[in-house]
């Protein structure tokens, strides 16, 4: 039998649908490389857009350190201050004839044998008895120290010019011009007297040295 042969029409046409879908796997794996990019792209914006999200926290901890010094600042101030409250705690003195055994116990080197030699000598009717009965167990520069923070109360008419001499701006020559002015007809007339000598805070503060009835 004569085999029979494709017609050429027909080759033609299938050549071209072959070329068709080839060129239409081309375009997809085209689109698909786009495709790829623009994620790439988008990936990219993403990063560089949440850069400055990043450097923003520098600030923050910027201002978080200046507090900090702020607070340090106040707490050195606080500090400061409460050291100065000491001193002025410290300095305040004790009435010999009234100070408790645990006031005496906070003027530095005391201790429990000095509680009984400063109680043992009451009543205290001069600051020179003071200086020496106490100066039997101390030297006299360690009495000077505890008459920093004692005081044998001030009688207007009867002190003698060394325990007048513990009131606030008072000398050898202001407590002799004090003791010439006697009598005095009371606390207020004495301290009445004695602002001519001293400055007016130094009377008011003379005030609580006094002797009271």
């Amino acid at each position: 039998m004569q085999s029979l042969s494709k017609p050429k029409w027909l080759s033609t046409a299938s050549k071209n649908f072959s070329l068709a879908l080839a060129g239409l796997a081309l375009g997809g794996m085209i689109a698909a490389c786009g495709a790829q990019g623009t994620s790439t792209n988008s990936n990219t914006a993403a990063q560089a857009t949440s850069a400055p999200a990043a450097t923003s926290v520098e600030p923050t901890a910027a201002v978080a350190g200046t507090t900090s010094t702020s607070a340090t600042t106040a707490t050195s101030e606080t500090t400061t201050s409460t050291q100065t409250g000491t001193t002025a705690t410290s300095t305040t003195k004790f009435n010999l004839n009234t100070v408790t055994p645990e006031q005496i116990l906070t003027i530095p080197n005391t201790g429990n044998r000095m509680v009984h030699e400063f109680e043992e000598y009451r009543p205290y009717v001069s600051i020179e008895q003071f200086r020496k009965e106490i100066g039997k167990y101390v030297d006299q520069a360690q009495v000077a120290e505890y008459e920093k923070y004692v005081y044998v109360p001030v009688n207007p008419n009867e002190a003698d010019a060394a325990t007048l001499q513990q009131l606030p701006g008072v000398d050898a020559t202001i407590a002799a011009a004090l003791i010439a002015g006697r009598p005095y007809a009371s606390n207020d007339a004495f301290l009445t007297a004695l602002t001519t000598h001293v400055s007016a805070e130094q009377a008011a503060s003379a005030g609580a040295y006094l002797e009271t009835k």
